[in-house]
């Protein structure tokens, strides 16, 4: 049994990893509150509501806990920095509901920190069962400025700067700063009572205080339960109210203008559809995703399939399209194949890498070879290798120097590219792939690819 390294913080408990089963150590420590999560109801409710991942008691036991726990394996793991807007907003309110739920049973979230949620079976859910504590008559909800930090200053960011302020959060682990939330809106949201009082006057009151020209101790007023529930209330309407601001990107509008009429278009999914369902994989991994629509076809086949892309207009809109069909294995996420997701946190293991969580079984690659190798100056073997770092079969669309579209991309550089032709992209997989599989997409100059693994 390997311990996660991504959950050494907390001293409730810490969770660990078998083959196929996913545990948790509940410590002595949070025992009290642990029974109070069981005995007052909140966790029936919860998870009656689909809001908390659900547990089993199991006889394994780990050394030095007072309770192990078994929990369902979330198919794959993606973080905040990874999320479009509405997957932001979701987690935010899905986090405020728990906490309002938690109140009504005596019962208050120690943390708010956007971590706690991953996506499953298509919507958030609340996954850290060690985030309750009891509550006292008059304490404070000293998750607040997490919330704040975590979910409702970089929503904030996002609909009134700029949709990529999300990516902040892999130079912020531990949420947005406050400060800098406050530094970075617009004036006009001066105007805005809740952005004041919640980003604003919050963040000059953190600066007063973290001063070390203060030296005397806060004193903080008892906070009746009342008043919690309406600063819970308070702060579900001001997220409900913060809106996407309505942007049109290239990708995100990328099926308006394509080399496909609508019988290659087809044609281009009855390919994908039959090799898929040949292989049946248990997850693939649709690389350069946009707006789902192939992603879809796998889904039919495969367990789950992760939709990354680099655009977070165009995963915000897949998001949204899943959440709309309810696409319970669909996992749209913001991925840049030129600078994925690193491995962050302590020592760099808190939080693994993308290419490492993406380990799949089928990589597919549609229309996105001529963007890495002549829109971005990588060889045809560097691409190769990235696919088969991911999965031991691939699907690629070759899109040669004929199509538009990498016309378009010659018309403002030189062509260094003499190697970037259909043969030496099949020379280049087959080092690391056995066979390949060649089908023209009919009406395109395009041809889909389907390597599979060395035996």
């Amino acid at each position: 049994m390997n311990e996660n390294p991504g959950s050494f913080r907390d001293p409730s408990g810490r969770v660990y990893e078998t083959g196929d089963g996913v545990f948790r150590s509940i410590n002595a420590v949070y025992k009290p509150h642990f029974e109070k999560l069981l005995a007052s109801g909140l966790y029936k409710s919860l998870v009656d509501k689909g809001l908390l991942l659900p547990f089993t008691e199991t006889p394994q036991r780990i050394e030095g806990a007072w309770k192990t726990i078994e929990v369902e394996r979330i198919p794959f793991i993606g973080y905040p920095y990874e999320w479009g807007f509405h997957q932001l907003k979701d987690a935010s309110l899905l986090t405020l509901k728990i906490q309002q739920e938690a109140l009504r049973h005596e019962m208050i979230l120690k943390d708010a920190s956007a971590y706690n949620v991953q996506f499953f079976k298509g919507k958030p859910i609340f996954i850290d069962l060690a985030s309750f504590e009891t509550y006292v008559e008059g304490m404070p909800w000293n998750a607040y400025r997490q919330y704040i930090s975590h979910f409702m200053g970089p929503l904030l960011l996002m609909a009134s700067k700029d949709i990529r302020h999300g990516l902040q959060y892999r130079n912020f682990l531990d949420g947005i700063p406050v400060d800098y939330v406050s530094r970075n809106l617009p004036r006009r949201t001066w105007l805005s009572p809740s952005t004041l009082i919640n980003v604003h006057l919050h963040a000059g009151m953190l600066k007063k205080h973290e001063s070390t020209e203060h030296e005397t101790k806060v004193t903080i007023r008892p906070i009746p339960l009342k008043s919690q529930f309406n600063m819970v209330d308070g702060l579900l309407a001001a997220t409900e109210g913060i809106k996407n601001p309505s942007l049109s990107t290239e990708w995100g509008n990328y099926y308006e203008h394509t080399n496909y009429d609508s019988e290659s278009f087809r044609r281009k999914g009855e390919i994908l559809e039959k090799i898929c369902a040949s292989l049946k994989p248990k997850k693939a991994c649709d690389l350069g995703a946009n707006l789902g629509e192939f992603s879809r076809i796998f889904a039919k086949h495969a367990g789950i399939v992760i939709s990354p892309d680099i655009d977070p207009v165009a995963v915000d809109k897949n998001y949204v399209l899943t959440r709309k069909n309810k696409e319970a294995n669909i996992y749209p996420l913001i991925q840049d194949l030129c600078n994925p997701s690193p491995a962050i946190g302590w020592m760099n293991r808190e939080r693994p890498s993308f290419l490492e969580r993406a380990r799949c079984d089928l990589a597919a690659g549609l229309a996105i070879i001529h963007h890495l190798c002549i829109g971005n100056n990588l060889p045809l073997e560097f691409v190769a290798e990235m696919f088969w770092s991911i999965a031991p079969n691939a699907i690629l669309e070759f899109v040669p120097k004929e199509d538009g579209q990498v016309k378009r991309l010659l018309s403002v550089r030189e062509d260094i590219f003499p190697q970037y032709d259909l043969d030496h992209c099949r020379t280049a997989f087959e080092k690391y792939y056995s066979r390949c599989e060649s089908y023209p997409i009919e009406g395109t100059c395009r041809t889909i690819l389907y390597f599979t693994e060395r035996r």
